[in-house]
């Protein structure tokens, strides 16, 4: 049979096994084994077994269980909502009030979690019932947690990162360092955008009128100063060369248990969740990896990548071309499919057509979360709106509609970050590896 034939209908069974619902490892891991098979038949599948020790026997991606865990202990210990009240006082006088918050907490909540989810479902439960209690729109409220929870894969520490960075080789420590000035202009365009609304329709979010006083700002200091310094110590570590991504991830984990230790939280019942969880979390992205590697070698094997890439630099398309059809592609697949899924798909085959054009891999792989995180907010399959949606009395559509501007925003930091590179690539050029 022609291996345009078998690959398309290897395609056409991986989408249909994607959309039947199948666990996403699972039909990656079918796919790429089915293709191999084609390609060397029976004996080829014996190289499953070192594809796996090698991909999995690394020291990288021992961070994602540890930074899983750090985020778990946060969450279950409820220090997350010390967070969240902390900065209500904070920035609730901005417009938008509490939706400014919401924006303000995930932002830091994903500098200690590293992942959407838990950052969408940490800020969550806390916001929405006094937001609905002092009357904000349900769509303005429902967007805002929904779009600020896609900050945990873009601000460091990012599990999307170690993956993307396991994958092409790509230093985990400048990727945390390139993600940080774009993680903060995304999150300045969203509290403009919130602020923009609310001053033009007040009543999107109700004016918070009382004062703070000194004491009440002094104490919203203190409950700040554990968390700043636990981030300053697990990106510093990073940013001075003193850790790798796993040992500050380790230390950000004994920080955290401090954390818990000290303000009367931590308890056997938190300890097992978190652990329970954390295992939980890790071996489902962990199955993500591994089903990644098969997918690459079989790919590799069959010389499909570089394929691919001859033939889009045979269409003489432009630098910007390719990134406005790679663009379209994640806009696409952010409807249908999981963001992990989205980078384990598609990076084998992007690599060649990536480097055949001159785009830098570091570059590309802030432009890719950012992508990510656009797909874990486009109907009908973001992640995000199910979380949002669970948690709040809104239905669906109301999620969705709160949520779309976002998208937009996100696509344009991804034109800024074009037009201006060094926001991703100036904070990488100065960083002291380990």
């Amino acid at each position: 049979m022609n291996e345009s034939v078998i690959i398309a209908i290897i395609g056409i069974g991986f989408l249909f096994l994607l959309l039947s619902g199948m666990w996403i490892p699972f039909a990656v891991s079918i796919a790429g084994t089915t293709y191999l098979y084609t390609l060397t038949g029976a004996a080829g599948i014996k190289a499953i077994g070192l594809v796996a020790w090698s991909s999995l026997d690394s020291f990288v991606l021992t961070a994602i269980p540890l930074f899983i865990l750090m985020s778990e202990i946060l969450l279950h210990s409820g220090l997350s909502q010390q967070v969240y009240n902390a900065l209500s006082s904070l920035v609730r006088k901005l417009p938008g009030g509490l939706l400014q918050t919401n924006i303000a907490g995930c932002a830091v909540f994903a500098a200690i979690s590293g992942s959407s989810v838990a950052t969408a479902a940490a800020i969550g439960p806390i916001a929405l019932p006094q937001l609905e209690q002092r009357g904000y729109d349900p769509r303005m409220s429902a967007g805002s947690l929904a779009a600020g929870g896609t900050l945990g894969i873009l601000i460091p520490p990012s599990i999307a990162m170690i993956i993307y960075g396991t994958l092409t080789d790509t230093p985990i420590a400048k990727l945390f360092m390139a993600g940080i000035l774009p993680g903060l202009c995304v999150v300045i365009f969203f509290m403009t955008y919130i602020g923009v609304r609310s001053a033009l329709n007040p009543a999107l979010a109700p004016r918070e009128t009382a004062r703070m006083s000194l004491a009440l700002w002094i104490r919203t200091i203190i409950e700040l100063i554990p968390f700043i310094l636990l981030i300053a110590v697990v990106l510093g570590s990073l940013y001075l060369g003193i850790a790798t991504p796993t040992e500050s991830a380790a230390i950000g984990c004994v920080i955290s248990l401090l954390l818990a230790a000290v303000t009367g939280n931590l308890s056997l019942a938190v300890l097992e969740q978190s652990l329970i969880n954390t295992l939980r979390a890790s071996g489902g992205v962990l199955f993500i990896v591994l089903s990644a590697f098969i997918l690459s070698y079989a790919v590799t094997l069959g010389g499909l990548a570089q394929d691919f890439a001859a033939w889009i630099a045979s269409l003489g398309l432009s630098r910007i071309a390719i990134l406005i059809a790679v663009s379209i592609m994640y806009i696409v697949l952010g409807c249908l499919v999981e963001s992990m899924a989205m980078i384990v798909i598609t990076v084998p085959l992007l690599m060649p057509v990536l480097a055949g054009a001159g785009i830098d891999t570091l570059w590309f792989g802030i432009v890719l979360v950012v992508l990510i995180e656009c797909g874990q907010i486009t109907p009908p399959f973001g992640i995000n709106l199910f979380v949002i949606q669970s948690l709040s009395k809104g239905s669906y559509e109301d999620v969705v509609r709160g949520t779309l501007p976002y998208c937009l925003i996100q696509l344009f930091s991804i034109v800024v970050f074009t037009m201006f590179p060094q926001i991703v690539t100036w904070l990488p050029a100065h960083i002291l590896t380990h």
